[in-house]
């Protein structure tokens, strides 16, 4: 079996994390608190989720310490020039002094992103994150993040309708990890036949066969969102079976293109 913990840089980053994304107000608060109760202790938020505030206190009236917990947050483009002050409003609304993943939102014209950038080295050098790194970046805009920044990671869609083979590669190439968010495509893996067909032979849910076939890929962790209890502890129990090659393969070849990240917003993937 796989771990439930990617090491990088001697730092433990749990594979499976939760999603926080409209998690807002007193239901996010306690939506994330159970989350951390029945055992997440990766949490994924963003400056432009409005909720660091919320996910700061969760953590702080949980039963779990700080430490214990791996917070991802992220910088919207439009702060690319002010980094450091906006992960300042970060560290205070989170009520941190530091940040477990400190990531660039999502790409915008070359320049921002060199600054961006050039910024979060100096994030990393003032303790403000202990690791860095992108989200949304195509191939070619990650050959500019890399040489700039000793980013670990890219947070990009990806499910089994998705295939990411050739950000995969890249990734690998360069000794970085994927993060995927809409791990199950929005609810879609729910209904697919390939997908209950082995769940049915697993004695799991598609839900559970589409996160397993994720974890079980080298340096992918995953964060998906759940609406209720039942569907966070269900998301999480996917380290006590394991897909065949066979089946590995099947899920596999469900992948085409079909990206469900809002156009309007999407990078112009290569």
């Amino acid at each position: 079996m796989l771990p439930d913990t990617l090491n990088v840089q001697s730092i433990s980053i749990p594979r499976v994390g939760l999603g926080t994304y409209k998690l807002t107000g007193s239901e996010g608060v306690k939506s994330i608190e159970d989350a951390l109760h029945i055992g997440y202790r990766h949490i994924d938020t963003a400056q432009m989720y409005a909720n660091e505030t919320e996910v700061g206190k969760a953590i702080r009236q949980s039963v779990t310490d700080r430490d214990n917990v791996f917070i991802t947050t992220k910088v919207w483009p439009s702060d690319f020039k002010r980094l450091l002050p906006a992960v300042e409003d970060s560290l205070r609304k989170l009520k941190t002094e530091t940040i477990d993943l400190l990531l660039l939102h999502w790409p915008s014209d070359d320049a921002s992103n060199q600054k961006g950038l050039e910024l979060l080295n100096e994030a990393l050098h003032k303790g403000y994150t202990r690791l860095a790194g992108v989200s949304n970046f195509n191939t070619q805009q990650l050959e500019q993040a890399v040489r700039l920044a000793p980013i670990v990671c890219n947070q990009v869609e990806y499910h089994p309708f998705l295939s990411q083979e050739k950000m995969l590669a890249d990734l690998k190439q360069h000794n970085l990890f994927l993060t995927a968010y809409r791990p199950l495509a929005q609810g879609k893996v729910a209904t697919d036949p390939v997908l209950s067909e082995l769940a049915e032979k697993y004695g799991k849910t598609p839900s559970q066969v589409a996160l397993r076939w994720l974890v079980q890929q080298e340096d992918i962790v995953v964060i998906p969102k759940a609406s209720s209890a039942d569907r966070r502890k269900e998301n999480l129990a996917v380290f006590d079976f394991e897909l065949s090659p066979e089946d590995m393969e099947i899920v596999f070849s469900l992948g085409k293109n079909e990206r469900l990240t809002d156009p309007e917003w999407a990078p112009k993937w290569d």
